[in-house]
């Protein structure tokens, strides 16, 4: 049996094998690869960022859940992460059940990292139903909305919450979601109320998203897992969004070879058949 021959009857469990060492070697190592150019939205948000004064707050919806963590959560801790390192007051809600255990994890991480103080510093008021009715509801009062943290606490009690009560007094909304949801925050929040929204979301949801940055309905996007390195370039803090990249990057270019490699391999086999 030749060479080509080899390849094309490769047994395909070295091929998973293949894979699966293409994914685990830069997550294990931190591998990092080039990212090229940042793009403008990923910029935008982050410039934007940067402007608002150190004290003000700043609302993150979590209105994703676990199938979507490998691209949004990146993006959450390098936004969240970001924010408080220019000690400005992070304010959580989610219109997702799974969204409050996720924000939990990412304030309370970052925060343990930054030196954070719960309830002063950030504040995880957790998950409403109705997602359009508590988009609405806090344009006219978040504390009627929300009267409790996830925690239990009043939140008229807490010093992060302080001179907060509606979207006049919060300098950015940033939506991180899945789905639709960023379009009923542009409507309701952004058009209703003159919120300020960007929104983190998944690379397939994009494409619908990127009409209302062009028309200027948002101030920023984040997008994909592509878009959670970006940030974390310029924030100059390498987390997974740089590594998931890596692993990405990496098991992508052996697909590719695979897919050369098999295709000579077929060609050359049927030029052996001819000759024979």
């Amino acid at each position: 049996m030749s060479g080509w021959e080899r390849v094309a009857h490769l047994d395909r469990r070295w091929v998973f094998l293949g894979i699966a060492l293409a994914v685990i070697i830069p997550v294990t190592t931190r591998l990092t690869v080039p990212l090229g150019k940042i793009a403008p939205p990923t910029r935008m948000l982050y410039d934007y960022i940067e402007a608002i004064e150190p004290g003000e707050p700043v609302m993150f919806a979590f209105d994703y859940g676990p199938s979507s963590m490998p691209e949004l959560h990146p993006q959450a801790w390098a936004m969240v992460r970001h924010c408080m390192s220019r000690k400005l007051r992070v304010i959580s809600v989610s219109l997702s059940p799974q969204g409050t255990a996720l924000a939990r994890e990412v304030l309370e991480g970052v925060g343990e990292e930054l030196g954070a103080v719960d309830g002063e510093d950030y504040v995880n008021l957790g998950f409403k139903v109705g997602a359009l009715q508590v988009i609405a509801g806090m344009g006219e009062s978040i504390r009627q909305v929300y009267a409790q943290t996830a925690d239990g606490d009043l939140t008229d009690s807490l010093p992060v919450m302080q001179g907060v009560d509606s979207y006049e007094d919060i300098p950015l909304v940033i939506d991180l979601a899945a789905g639709n949801l960023p379009m009923a925050w542009i409507t309701f929040a952004g058009e209703r109320y003159g919120q300020n929204v960007a929104v983190g979301v998944t690379a397939v949801v994009a494409t619908e998203v990127y009409p209302y940055l062009q028309s200027e309905q948002l101030v920023g996007l984040v997008n994909g897992l592509k878009g959670a390195a970006e940030y974390e370039k310029l924030t100059g803090v390498t987390g997974d969004g740089a590594t998931g990249m890596a692993a990405q990057s990496v098991a992508h270019l052996l697909i590719i070879t695979l897919v050369v490699l098999g295709n000579i391999a077929y060609f050359a086999s049927r030029r052996r058949q001819g000759t024979d």
